[in-house]
């Protein structure tokens, strides 16, 4: 009892420790004490304490300012090489430029760290990381043999399940369709009864739909729903049943394909039940009796002028911007997430920087973000630019903005055919794929509730 209280007490100071470093008060005292010590230095930030240098550097990380948490970092490197912080300032260091989409710099720093630091927990997670930049890189090949790397070097590591639905797809976007196929059977057999069995088994349906092999994708589905259990995968029956309706719709089995359509759950809440419901509508957007008047107050509509305004400037519709707004900050301006995200759309300042100039803010700070007005301005041209990137998929929007663009990219050319559906069983994390539902089954139910124009149908 007293070790569990322990570790409950543990977790909740490494909690609050998180929050503190990503607050803004943290943020602001971080810069004022940086500026004052360049100032009192000429201009160069001098060497302080190791561990004051690492919590700086954590404080900017968490707030997406990666150079400046480098800077602090790159002393910790030169001047503490033996710290018990060096493992960490590496990792950090590698992973701000995945961040910055500098991938093949940030593979260098992930050999720097695998080179002298293999063994610690920094080590195991910059062997995947690495091969997740490889990934982002298109370097498929490269990234399979990493991690098949650390399917040898930690078989118990944290990430190995992971590894194995990595190698996957890695294989299958090098177009080694056998060497993918051969993964999914390894994974069946190292891990039965466990989430990677039927995720790896997803993986399977998705190749098979790319490649057309609409019988075989039909099949594997069959394999996933035997499984039965989908608790804490990445998948689930919904999701399987989708899958296999769309291969026997392809394979011109249409009865069969809409007795299974049918057979998926019917709610607001369901987004492959939204799918099938479309397709047996016949239209994009019906009412079901699960959507009444009286959810209005559940979907409002908040900041009503400023959203129209904006999503007309952006041509886009100002029921998605709702829809993420509902999901990213609960319509609360002044929310923060602890990766730095702030305000109603919930942006991170190096993304908000971007677009400052066109938004009309050339001096943007990160406190102005929770300003609705600056929050909405910036956020539209955000949404707009990455749905036209994503040819007005909103499910790959959504993904986007929850994942990153390099990622989202890479879900959508995965896709083919390219259908809402299939992009969203490609979504490769479990948080994004259940952002993507949250949003876009708010979204179906503001079309269900109001008109373009936010008038109440």
């Amino acid at each position: 009892m007293r070790s569990a209280l322990f570790s409950l007490v543990f977790a909740l100071l490494l909690s609050i420790s998180s929050l503190g470093q990503s607050s803004d008060a943290a943020l602001r005292r971080a810069i004022d004490a940086d500026n004052a010590a360049k100032l009192e230095a000429g201009g160069k930030l001098p060497v302080m304490a190791v561990e004051e240098h690492l919590s700086r550097a954590e404080t900017y990380m968490a707030n997406r300012l990666f150079p400046q948490a480098r800077e602090h970092w790159a002393i910790v490197l030169e001047k503490y090489p033996e710290a018990a912080g060096t493992p960490k300032a590496l990792f950090g260091t590698a992973r701000s430029y995945m961040w910055e989409r500098e991938y093949l710099k940030a593979v260098d720093w992930f050999d720097r760290l695998l080179k002298d630091h293999p063994m610690t927990k920094e080590g195991r997670d910059g062997l995947a990381f690495k091969g997740a930049s490889y990934v982002r890189a298109g370097k498929n090949l490269e990234a399979a043999r990493t991690y098949e790397q650390y399917t040898v070097m930690f078989p118990t590591g944290e990430r190995i399940e992971s590894a194995y639905l990595n190698i996957i797809d890695a294989y299958r976007e090098a177009g080694e369709y056998t060497r993918a196929a051969e993964w999914v059977e390894k994974a069946v057999r190292e891990f039965p009864g466990k989430t990677t069995e039927v995720n790896a088994l997803q993986a399977l349906v998705r190749m098979e739909l790319y490649r057309g092999r609409w019988n075989e994708a039909a099949a594997a589905a069959d394999r996933m729903l035997a499984v039965r259990s989908f608790a804490g995968s990445m998948t689930s029956a919904d999701e399987a049943r989708f899958l296999k309706g769309f291969a026997l719709d392809k394979a011109g089995k249409k009865v069969e394909a809409n007795s299974v359509f049918t057979s998926i759950t019917q709610s607001p809440t369901s987004y492959f039940g939204g799918l099938a419901d479309e397709r047996s509508a016949g239209s994009p957007v019906k009412k079901t009796a699960a959507v009444s008047s009286g959810m209005y107050s559940q979907y409002p509509t908040p900041f009503k002028l400023q959203v129209m305004r904006h999503a007309a400037k952006q041509r886009i519709d100002p029921r998605f911007i709702l829809a993420i707004m509902k999901q990213e900050s609960s319509f609360r301006p002044t929310a923060k997430s602890p990766a730095g995200a702030r305000g109603l759309i919930q942006l991170v300042f190096d993304t908000a920087i971007k677009y400052k100039d066109e938004a009309g803010y050339p001096r943007l700070q990160p406190d102005d973000l929770y300003d609705p007005e600056t929050n909405i301005a910036i956020g539209s041209i955000y949404i707009r630019k990455i749905k036209d990137e994503f040819g007005g998929l909103y499910e790959a929007v959504a993904a986007s903005y929850n994942a990153g663009e390099d990622n989202a990219a890479r879900w959508l050319n995965r896709t083919k055919p390219k259908d809402r559906g299939l992009f969203a069983a490609e979504v490769g994390f479990a948080e994004t794929k259940n952002y993507v539902f949250k949003v876009m089954n708010n979204y179906r139910v503001y079309r269900e509730l109001y008109d373009e124009k936010l008038n109440r149908r």
